[in-house]
């Protein structure tokens, strides 16, 4: 076996850092949104993206967070509680050389707790088995998305999306293998 191929790497599709591979922490249960899927998501993005506020609140891979610093984000928060998680992040900073991008070590629910600062997009691929999307939604509600703010999220496919909250609308929704993704959009700060 060759070095490399004990190595978890993900590739940065698009934008200044497009082509590059960066290694990932390999925990059980991390699973990065795949590339057929993050070209979706970011086709779906590209009008809002440029200078967006983004909050990854299960970052893992980085795959969600770095791809939207690459493609023009104005800022980028990435949260996750795993030790082994957030020091590949900060490696992946360095070697990037990524200005307005913060890895925070909490539990999503108990980051949502704090007061809240307003994003422009925000990122829910929590572990499938949590079953975390809704409190996380109704969460995110209570004054952390700015006005006109985008939601992406996923979900295992043998599950429905869970009931968004009052004002909230899912714009799109597609699925890929065992996956069910999707984007809601949130008219008015929540």
């Amino acid at each position: 076996m060759k070095p490399d191929q004990s190595i978890s790497q993900v590739r940065i599709i698009g934008g200044v850092h497009r082509g590059r591979k960066l290694p990932f922490a390999d925990m059980p249960g991390l699973r990065p949104t795949g590339d057929r899927i993050r070209e979706t998501l970011f086709n779906w993005l590209q009008p809002v993206i440029q200078g967006a506020r983004c909050l990854d609140l299960f970052a893992g891979s980085g795959a969600l967070g770095i791809e939207a610093a690459s493609r023009g984000a104005g800022e980028v928060v990435m949260v996750d509680t795993a030790s082994s998680v957030i020091r590949q992040l900060e490696k992946n900073k360095a070697l990037l050389g990524l200005e307005h991008f913060s890895i925070v070590r909490a539990d999503a629910l108990q980051f949502l707790d704090q007061e809240p600062t307003p994003f422009d997009l925000v990122f829910l691929d929590p572990p499938f088995a949590g079953n975390l999307l809704q409190p996380l939604c109704h969460r995110l509600a209570k004054g952390w998305l700015a006005d006109g703010a985008r939601i992406y999220l996923e979900e295992d496919l043998s599950r429905p999306f869970p009931t968004l909250p009052e004002g909230w609308e899912l714009i799109k929704e597609k699925q890929a293998g065992a996956v069910r993704y999707g984007l809601a959009f949130a008219p008015w700060p929540g």
